[in-house]
């Protein structure tokens, strides 16, 4: 009988040979998920033998992932920040980069104790209900143009039994009633043309949420002016934008009236977040 080492291994030169970087780890998480129990936890039972009624549904995980679908979809959740999100094809995966964006709007200063917050373009919900779940006193607002997507973050919403948030479907802020006193947002950036040039696991993603237009901007040139007009005077904005993007991103915000216009970088050094205010 096969060993869960022998497993392993095996798992890990299939996915190797098919392009799948990092494929030990991936090929942990799948033993992981499909035995209930956590990466580490393997290390102590190398020894194991494998089950047919484990081995059948890790082969067909494993035959999808070594064809590109994401590890995030196969295991059908994700960490972000400090909570569990399910995560599937209905949005955008959510991304180590995004986590940083909520440290950051966590620590904005002036923000009321109980400030009313946007989440525009939420997508899975991961933004907008990491604040709500940071800042219970908050009421966090959650609109995206995808019922599809919209259907995630409610669920996801209350799999975190959160009181504090609304969710509304709208195309930008047509049906969204304001002001806030802070708007965050991950609208689709990605390029057209960059489309032949992105992965396999990235195109798993819904277009909507990733492409924003010949130069990726169309989106975000219609939601400046728009959320200006929605923000509270002293209101903040926080976006996440393309690594190429900073100073076109940082022009639209200041020809839409913010003030005090900040690209932070990333933890690689990237300037990835826009940040303004309304005077």
């Amino acid at each position: 009988m096969t060993t869960l080492l022998e497993t392993l291994d095996g798992g890990t030169r299939y996915l190797e040979k098919r392009g799948i970087e990092d494929a030990r780890r991936n090929m942990q998480m799948l033993i992981a998920h499909q035995l209930g129990c956590t990466r580490m936890d393997l290390y102590l039972r190398f020894d194991q033998p494998m089950e047919e009624k484990d081995l059948v549904p890790l082969r067909e995980a494993l035959k999808k992932r070594g064809e590109g679908v994401p590890l995030q979809h196969l295991l059908g959740t994700v960490w972000f920040h400090k909570n569990e999100f399910k995560t599937d094809t209905r949005a955008l995966i959510p991304r180590p980069e995004t986590e940083e964006l909520v440290e950051m709007v966590l620590k904005l200063p002036d923000l009321p104790e109980a400030a009313r917050a946007l989440d525009m373009g939420c997508g899975s919900g991961v933004l907008g209900l990491s604040l709500a779940s940071a800042k219970p006193a908050w009421t966090v607002v959650l609109a995206d143009v995808s019922p599809e997507a919209l259907a995630l973050t409610r669920e996801n919403a209350a799999s975190i039994d959160l009181a504090n948030v609304e969710l509304t479907e709208s195309d930008l802020f047509a049906t969204v009633d304001g002001p806030f006193d802070l708007i965050v947002a991950n609208l689709p950036y990605v390029p057209e043309t960059d489309r032949p040039t992105l992965t396999r696991e990235v195109m798993h993603d819904p277009d909507l949420a990733l492409f924003g237009g010949p130069d990726g901007l169309d989106v975000i040139r219609r939601f400046a002016p728009q959320a200006f007009e929605k923000l509270t005077p002293g209101g903040h904005i926080a976006l996440e934008i393309g690594h190429d993007q900073a100073s076109h991103v940082a022009r639209l915000l200041q020809d839409a009236g913010f003030t005090a216009v900040e690209v932070k970088s990333d933890l690689s050094g990237v300037a990835r977040f826009p940040f303004a205010r309304k005077s």
